[in-house]
C-alpha cells in the first residue's frame, strides 16, 4: 500500500506541475520540451483510473506549498491517513468496475452461445465448447501432450480481435495441454489440414481473470484455427496427408 500512495502522489505531482500551467501553450522545440511532454502523456494515462479524486485547486495549492516552502496544511499523519482512505475507495472501485462487467459479459455470452447452438452445423460438447467444422483434415488427432502448428484468430462476441498469428505473419507452435482448456479441447477435436471454429464460454476461457486489456472478466471468445500440423513432443511434425 505504501508504494502505491508513493506512486500516486509523485504520478501526480510530475502530471500537474506540467499540466496545470494551462496559460502558456506548450511547444515542443527542445529536446527537453519533447521529453517533458513524452513523460507526461506516460503519467497521464497511467492517471485515468485516479482522476476523478483529484481536485486541481487544492492540488495546485499543494504544489506551490511545497514548492515555495510555504507552511502545509496536512501534517504527515493526515496526508498518510488521506492517502490510505482514497486508495482504499480506487481498490473497491476497481473491484465493483470488474464485477459489472464480468456480469454484463456472463449474460451476454450466455445469450450468444444459446443463440450460436442453434444454428446450422454448431456442434456443442459436454464442457459446454461449441465447435463448426469448416474443413476437415487427416491423419491423427492431437493428444494433450502433444505440440501443435496453428493459424488463428481470436476475437470477442462483439467482433473485437485480440490476438491472431495471420497478423503477425507466423503460425504459432505450443503444447495442446499448454493454453486455455476450451482451446484444448476443440484441439483434440481437430486433424492436420482442419480448419475450425471454437466458440468458447468464459468458464472454460480464461474466467473472472480476463486476459489482458481487451478481454474483459467473464468474456465469451471465439477463435478460427487451421491445423497445420502436429506431433508428440520432441518429435518431427507430422503435415496433413
Amino acid at each position: 500500500m505504501q508504494k502505491k500512495i508513493i506512486a500516486l502522489t509523485t504520478l501526480t505531482t510530475a502530471l500537474f506541475l506540467t499540466a496545470c500551467n494551462d496559460k502558456k501553450p506548450a511547444t515542443l522545440d527542445t529536446d527537453n520540451a519533447k521529453f517533458s511532454y513524452a513523460v507526461g502523456t506516460q503519467l497521464g494515462e497511467k492517471m485515468t483510473a485516479t482522476k476523478t479524486h483529484i481536485d486541481l485547486n487544492a492540488l495546485n495549492a499543494g504544489i506551490d506549498d511545497a514548492f515555495n516552502g510555504k507552511p502545509q496544511k496536512l501534517d504527515e499523519a493526515a496526508k498518510q491517513a488521506i492517502f490510505t482512505k482514497v486508495m482504499q475507495q480506487i481498490s473497491q472501485e476497481q473491484v465493483a468496475d470488474q464485477q459489472k462487467k464480468s456480469e454484463k459479459n456472463k449474460a451476454d455470452g450466455t445469450a450468444f452461445l444459446a443463440d450460436n447452438a442453434k444454428k446450422p452445423g454448431v456442434k456443442v460438447t459436454a464442457s459446454g465448447l461449441q465447435y463448426l467444422v469448416e474443413k476437415e483434415g487427416t491423419g491423427a488427432h492431437p493428444t494433450a501432450n502433444d505440440e501443435v502448428t496453428i493459424n488463428y484468430r481470436g476475437s470477442l462476441i462483439d467482433g473485437t480481435e485480440f490476438d491472431s498469428s495471420y497478423a503477425r505473419h507466423e503460425p504459432a507452435t505450443f503444447p495442446v495441454g499448454s493454453v486455455i482448456p476450451g482451446f484444448s479441447e476443440g484441439l483434440k477435436l481437430m486433424t492436420p489440414g482442419a480448419k475450425y471454429k471454437f466458440f468458447i464460454p468464459s468458464a472454460i476461457a480464461y474466467g473472472e481473470a480476463g486476459a489482458g486489456p481487451k478481454v474483459g472478466p467473464d468474456s465469451t471468445l471465439i477463435f478460427e484455427v487451421e491445423l497445420i500440423s502436429a506431433k508428440p513432443a520432441g518429435a518431427q511434425a507430422l503435415p496433413p496427408h
